[in-house]
């Protein structure tokens, strides 16, 4: 019988309430979380731009969280990070209250049918969550290289009063000093990026 080879990927520990801080090092202080990492760019570059920073990062594919997980640790940041296999969806409602300073999602997929909505990744579900989870003054950063996408998460936020837009429209520049491999991609490509960056109030 053929096996998963990745059957054993990383996971959040059992139990109704995990505070994602402790698993990354971070005690009390607040973390940044990357919904759906992919390979992990954005995880590396933002560490080492900011020695500061905890990260966990939560990637659905099991394959991607074994793989960028073991990266973590040969790369001697396992004291500051973690990519785990898991739905942000199931694991923000176990997350505590004020326990992250950041939540980032970078280029989601644009899922354009219908029978596809599901697997959106900013829904009205999470997004009391994501604020529940965010410290007064947490950011929320959004980016996408699909305007119509970017649309239609600018229009879900809105309906959060809690999450300020940072700017008027799109943000032109992404201030957090690092990139995902796909934003990476898209400038070099010359294409637009929708760039959406909101605080808690």
């Amino acid at each position: 019988m053929k096996t998963n080879p990745y059957e054993h990927a990383p996971r959040l520990p059992e139990g109704d309430h995990v505070d994602p801080r402790l698993l990354v090092g971070a005690g009390s202080s607040p973390i940044e979380i990357e919904i759906g990492p992919g390979r992990g760019g954005f995880v590396f570059e933002r560490l080492a731009a900011d020695p500061e920073v905890f990260m966990l990062g939560l990637e659905i594919r099991r394959k991607w969280a074994t793989i960028v997980d073991d990266r973590v640790r040969e790369r001697g940041l396992s004291n500051r990070a973690r990519v785990l296999a898991e739905d942000a969806r199931v694991a923000f409602p176990r997350f505590p209250d004020a326990c992250a300073r950041a939540v980032f999602v970078h280029f989601p997929d644009p899922w354009w049918k219908k029978r596809h909505a599901k697997r959106l990744v900013v829904t009205t579900d999470l997004l009391p969550q994501l604020c529940r989870v965010l410290i007064p003054g947490g950011a929320l950063f959004v980016q996408t290289d699909v305007e119509g996408r970017a649309a239609e998460y600018a229009a879900l936020v809105a309906t959060e009063p809690r999450l300020v837009p940072q700017h008027q429209g799109f943000e032109a520049e992404n201030p957090f000093n690092a990139r995902s491999p796909r934003e990476h991609r898209a400038i070099a490509d010359g294409l637009p990026i929708y760039r959406l960056h909101y605080r808690l109030a």
